[in-house]
C-alpha cells in the first residue's frame, strides 16, 4: 500500500512532464505516419503493378542467355526465369501496396489505449494536439476522450448522460457556464451594480433569495436588492467549492458551496441561467446558510 501510495504521489507531482511526453510521442507517431502516406490519390493496384514491373526490369541483368531456375544462378548474376520473375513482381507489388495503404501506428493502436493516453492531457493540451494534423485531430476529437476529461475536470455525477452533440460540445458548454458563474462572484467582489444589472435577464419572472431568506421577484426588485447589499456589505472574499453544473440547450443550473472568510460562514448557493441572444443570463439566485449537523436532525424532526 505504501509503495502504491508513493507511486501515485510521484505520478501526480510529475503530471506536467507526463503530459508533455505523451504529446511528443503522439506527434512523432503522426509525423511518421504522414510521411508514409501517399500525397496523391492513385490506383494502388495499377501503381503497384507498374512499379513492380519497373523494379523487376531494373533487377534483371541486361544480357543473359542462361535460363536456369535455381537460386544459385540468381545469386551468381544469372537471369531469372519466368517463375522467379513472377515471384519478384509479386513481392514488390505487395511491398508497394503496403507502403501506399497509409496505415499508421496511431490507427493501429487499440482505441482503449489511445483514449487512456489522451486522458492524461488537460483541456488546452488536447486542443493543441487536435491542431497538429488530421490523425491527431481525429484522435483528439474522440468522444470517449472528452467524456473522460469532463469527468476529471467537473463531475462524475453525469456518467449516464448522453449529450446530443457529443461530449466535446458538452464540455465546452459546461466550461462556458462555469466561466459565467465565476463572473458572478467577481461582480459581487467589485460591488458593481451596473455589471450586476447586465448580468441578470430583464424579465418579470426572475427571482433572487439572499442569505436573509427574503424573496425578491422581478428584475427591478432583484437589482434593488443587490444595491442594498452592495451599500451595506463591505467587500468580501468568497471561496467557492463543490461546483456542479448541468447544461441544457437554453438553460443551465449550478450548485455550489460558498465560504466567506470574514465570518467563517458557509452557504449553499444555486444559480439558474437562461440562454438569450447569444449569451447566458441569470434568472434565479438562491443563497441559504448551511446547517450544522445538529440543526439537520432538528429540521428532519420538525
Amino acid at each position: 500500500m505504501e509503495i502504491a501510495y508513493s507511486l501515485s504521489i510521484a505520478l501526480q507531482s510529475h503530471q506536467p512532464l507526463i503530459t508533455a511526453i505523451i504529446i511528443t510521442l503522439l506527434s512523432l507517431l503522426a509525423v511518421r505516419s504522414f510521411f508514409k502516406r501517399p500525397h496523391h490519390k492513385s490506383n494502388v493496384t495499377g501503381t503497384a503493378t507498374s512499379s513492380a514491373k519497373k523494379q523487376a526490369r531494373e533487377a534483371k541483368p541486361p544480357s543473359s542467355c542462361n535460363h536456369t531456375s535455381n537460386s544459385a544462378a540468381l545469386l551468381n548474376g544469372g537471369a531469372a526465369g519466368p517463375a522467379e520473375e513472377d515471384m519478384v513482381m509479386a513481392d514488390v507489388s505487395k511491398a508497394v501496396a503496403e507502403m501506399q495503404s497509409g496505415a499508421s501506428m496511431m490507427e493501429q493502436l487499440v482505441p482503449e489505449i489511445t483514449t487512456h493516453a489522451l486522458s492524461y492531457l488537460d483541456y488546452p493540451s488536447l486542443c493543441r494536439l487536435s491542431m497538429t494534423n488530421s490523425l491527431m485531430r481525429k484522435a483528439a476529437n474522440d468522444d470517449n476522450a472528452w467524456k473522460a476529461l469532463y469527468h476529471k475536470d467537473f463531475t462524475l455525477e453525469q456518467d449516464t448522460v448522453t449529450p446530443v452533440n457529443g461530449w466535446k460540445a458538452y464540455y465546452a458548454a459546461t466550461r462556458a457556464i462555469m466561466n459565467v458563474n465565476t463572473e458572478f462572484f467577481n461582480i459581487i467582489k467589485d460591488r458593481s451594480l451596473s455589471a450586476m444589472s447586465r448580468f441578470w435577464l430583464n424579465a418579470d419572472y426572475v427571482k433572487c433569495i439572499h442569505a436573509s431568506g427574503v424573496l425578491f421577484s422581478g428584475f427591478n426588485a432583484v437589482i434593488q436588492s443587490w444595491q442594498h447589499a452592495f451599500n451595506w456589505e463591505q467587500g468580501v472574499d468568497f471561496q467557492v467549492r463543490d461546483v456542479r453544473a448541468r447544461v441544457l440547450t437554453n438553460m443551465a443550473w449550478i450548485t455550489m458551496k460558498t465560504y466567506v472568510d470574514m465570518d467563517n460562514v458557509a452557504f449553499n448557493m444555486t444559480n439558474i441561467f437562461e440562454f438569450h441572444h447569444g449569451r447566458w443570463y441569470l434568472v434565479d439566485h438562491h443563497c441559504s446558510e448551511m446547517l450544522a449537523d445538529g440543526d439537520i436532525g432538528q429540521q428532519i424532526v420538525h
